[in-house]
C-alpha cells in the first residue's frame, strides 16, 4: 500500500476470503510445485480442496486461476493473481521489486492499461519462495 500511496492511489482494502486464496495458493506452491514444466505461477496443484489447474503462459486457461476464490470462498466475483518467486526465502519488498519491474504486474498493482477499475479487496500471501497477491472488484460483505 506504500507503493500505491506513493504514486497518488488509493489504499485497497484486504479481503479475508482473497488472502485465504492467497495463502492457500502459497501453500500449494511451496509444497507441491505445480508451476514446473509449461504450468506457470497461477497453477494449482492436484493436490489440495481445489481443482488442480496448469496455467499456461498463453492463458488458454485463465478461467481455472480467475475462478479460485469462488471454488475455495464465498467471494463470487472473479479475482487476478500476480505472483513471483525467488531461489530463496521470499520477502515483500523482493516481491514488490520484482513486480515493479514487470509491466503487466506493476500495471496490475497501479491500475493501468486493462487494470483501470480500482481494486475493491486484496489478497495476500507469502510463504516460502513463493508471494501471490490476488486483486478484486468487490469487497465481500
Amino acid at each position: 500500500m506504500e507503493y500505491r500511496i506513493e504514486l497518488g492511489l488509493p489504499e485497497i482494502p484486504i479481503s479475508n476470503a482473497l488472502t485465504k486464496v492467497a495463502q492457500l495458493h502459497c501453500e500449494d506452491l511451496a509444497k507441491n510445485h505445480p508451476d514446473t514444466g509449461i504450468c506457470n505461477l497461477h497453477s494449482w496443484s492436484n493436490q489440495g480442496i481445489w481443482s488442480s489447474c496448469c496455467y499456461t503462459d498463453d492463458h488458454a486457461k485463465a478461467s481455472c486461476m480467475w475462478d479460485k476464490p469462488k471454488e475455495l470462498t464465498s467471494y463470487n466475483f472473479p479475482a487476478y493473481e500476480i505472483a513471483s518467486s525467488s531461489s530463496g526465502l521470499m520477502t515483500s519488498k523482493m516481491a514488490l521489486d520484482i513486480w515493479k519491474k514487470s509491466k503487466p504486474h506493476n500495471d496490475v498493482i497501479t491500475n493501468k492499461d486493462i487494470w483501470k477499475e480500482q481494486w475493491k479487496a486484496i489478497g495476500i500471501g507469502i510463504q516460502g519462495s513463493y508471494a501471490v497477491v490476488w486483486f478484486g472488484n468487490y469487497l465481500e460483505d
